[in-house]
This record gives C-alpha cells, sequence and structure tokens, in this order.
C-alpha cells in the first residue's frame, strides 16, 4: 500500500490508451453527462410515468417497446469509474471522505457552489449535447479541431478565472 499518487505523465497518458482504446472498441469516445442523464430520465420516467411520456425531452428515451435507459454505455461507464476510483483509493490507502477548501470558504459555502456548479455544469452539457472534458478529450483523439479548441477555452476560461478567486484559495498570499 502506498500514499504517492501516480506520475501525472503516466497517468495522461494511460487516460489517453483508455480513450483509444474506447473509441476502437464502441466507436466513441468517452463522456459522463449521458450517464447522469440516463438516471434522471429513468428516475423521472419511474416516479411520473405520465409526465415523462408527454414530454418532448423524456418521451424519446422511455415508453413501450425502448429499451431502459440505464442499459446505455455510459451508465456502466460512470459506474465502473467510480468503483475504480474507489479500490484505488482503498489499496493505496487513500481512502477518506474530505472537504478541500481554501481558508476563507467554509465547508458548507464549498459544498453549496459544488452543487450550484455541477447544475449548472449538468444544463450547460444538456445545451451542448455533451460535457466539456467529453468534448475535449474524445474530440483531441481524433484531431479534431473543436476538440482542441475546447480544450484551449477550458484551460484559458479556468486560468482567467483563477485570477479572481484565488484570494478564496490563499488567503492573505492573494496579493503577494
Amino acid at each position: 500500500m502506498t500514499r504517492n499518487p501516480m506520475n501525472p505523465y503516466l497517468a495522461g497518458f494511460l487516460l489517453g490508451m483508455v480513450l483509444l482504446a474506447t473509441i476502437f472498441v464502441t466507436g466513441r469516445g468517452l463522456g459522463a453527462s449521458g450517464a447522469v442523464k440516463s438516471v434522471a430520465v429513468t428516475a423521472v420516467a419511474t416516479l411520473a410515468p405520465a409526465h415523462a411520456a408527454a414530454s418532448p425531452f423524456y418521451r424519446p428515451y422511455v415508453g413501450p417497446g425502448k429499451d431502459s435507459p440505464l442499459l446505455s454505455w455510459l451508465v456502466f461507464e460512470v459506474a465502473g469509474v467510480l468503483i475504480g476510483a474507489f479500490v484505488s483509493g482503498l489499496v493505496s490507502d487513500r481512502l477518506a471522505l474530505v472537504t478541500e477548501a481554501g481558508p476563507r470558504v467554509s465547508r458548507g459555502l464549498r459544498w453549496a457552489l459544488a452543487i450550484v456548479g455541477g447544475a449548472l455544469f449538468g444544463v450547460g452539457a444538456q445545451f451542448a449535447r455533451g460535457c466539456t472534458s467529453g468534448a475535449a478529450l474524445s474530440g483531441m483523439a481524433v484531431l479534431s479541431t473543436a476538440g482542441f479548441v475546447t480544450m484551449l477555452a477550458i484551460f484559458g476560461t479556468g486560468y482567467a478565472f483563477a485570477w479572481f478567486a484565488r484570494g478564496l484559495w490563499l488567503g492573505g498570499k492573494a496579493g503577494s
């Protein structure tokens, strides 16, 4: 058992190999937002079947003769990611429930911001018909210009926004 994380360059290389294998085997890239959508559609169809049948958003995914949205390969992919992350943390003795926050951010605020940010991310992924990380990674793997532009936009926006939010994470060091 070790507490040292994997070399990030090796981890990046292995992620790329998994991505290429996924494209070769399934013909599609990696993604996660589709799994969340499948779970949400299944929950709505189970709790409010009349609403799901009448809704133009849910109707294409549920109804007589249609397979359960939970049979989507993305659901199995995300389940595998969660199980793999748990096993990885367990065998490397890094399994703990931790809330990371800067010195000026309370634990409750950190969770509230994470939930709001996650919800906005999910809504944005539905408008864009896919999540940004899946578009960037999968797009770059097939040498798509849009994939490279997406990745540059993700990191560019992150660097630009980090300047405004750095005080929350660095405390008194933000101005130095």
